[in-house]
């Protein structure tokens, strides 16, 4: 592969990068205000004991799950993606 190519191919890279953990740190910020949402409605269930309480929270606990399993994708995405990046910068590094 060209020098040129793999250059082209990091920078590209580089931005998917950027992007995907600014994304992160959104859901990471979603997580924590959902989770904190979760556990107060947990609370409220807890001591009503009302069908509409534990309504509520089960809906606020599929809502954290949802947004952890977002979370756990993007860094499974990340992951995978600084890996490509490594052996981008491997590739480059032979090409010289």
């Amino acid at each position: 592969m060209f020098k040129s190519s793999i250059e082209k191919k990091l920078a590209a890279l580089s931005r998917e990068l950027r992007t995907l953990r600014q994304e992160l740190g959104i859901v990471e910020e979603q997580l924590i205000q959902v989770s904190d949402e979760a556990e107060e409605s947990r609370l409220r269930s807890l001591v009503s004991e009302t069908p509409l309480a534990a309504h509520e929270h089960r809906e606020s606990a599929k809502a954290a799950a949802a947004i952890r399993r977002d979370r756990d994708a993007k860094l499974q995405r990340l992951a995978k993606l600084e890996r490509k990046q490594d052996d981008l910068l491997d590739r480059l590094a032979e090409a010289r």
